[in-house]
């Protein structure tokens, strides 16, 4: 995928919040996501740390999103939210659906897999470098709103009229085409 065929960032469209850091043991940023983030490899949820959010921050949400996949909609990875402001990390692995790992009340949704939990990257082969946004949100209350049965867009939409705050950790993954 040429640099004019990518498609904007998922924050690109929100009012703009403070920054902070996230940071993973498992996700390099600007890098090549690992195999265990890939869908037919690992299917794993990377380990993420974040810091540096705003004072007033009431819990956090967490998102995996691939702005490049070919729906004109992107393409949702992981939503979870409501995860208590005194949690600042999440280990590899906590998206695995069993929500092991994740803090109680944190509310997982369905990805665009139709799944609750973390699937990992597979863009079509020969598509060009995806890149998949690993972004922690500061919210700006407890409970978000929506429920277990919310898509992502829901959320999202949430989201942006309760964030203080955003972090971001991208990683790119590609493909090749056979033959």
């Amino acid at each position: 995928m040429s640099e004019q065929k990518r498609r904007p960032l998922p924050h690109d469209f929100h009012p703009p919040v403070a920054s902070f850091s996230v940071v993973s043991d498992d996700v390099p940023e600007g890098g090549t996501l690992p195999d265990a983030q890939v869908y037919a490899a690992g299917n794993t949820s990377p380990q993420l740390r974040w810091e540096g959010f705003p004072a007033e921050t009431r819990s956090f949400a967490v998102s995996c999103y691939d702005p490049d996949a070919p729906t004109g909609s992107g393409f949702w990875h992981w939503s979870v939210f409501d995860i208590p402001a005194d949690v600042t990390e999440l280990p590899t692995g906590a998206g695995s659906g069993d929500m092991k790992g994740l803090p109680e009340g944190a509310v997982h949704v369905r990805n665009d897999y139709g799944t609750r939990d973390f699937g990992g990257a597979a863009p079509p082969p020969g598509d060009g470098p995806h890149r998949y946004v690993f972004t922690v949100y500061a919210v700006d209350q407890e409970k978000l709103g929506p429920d277990g049965d919310a898509s992502p867009a829901v959320v999202g939409f949430n989201l942006r009229f309760h964030t203080l705050g955003r972090a971001q950790l991208i990683a790119e993954y590609e493909i090749l085409a056979e033959g």
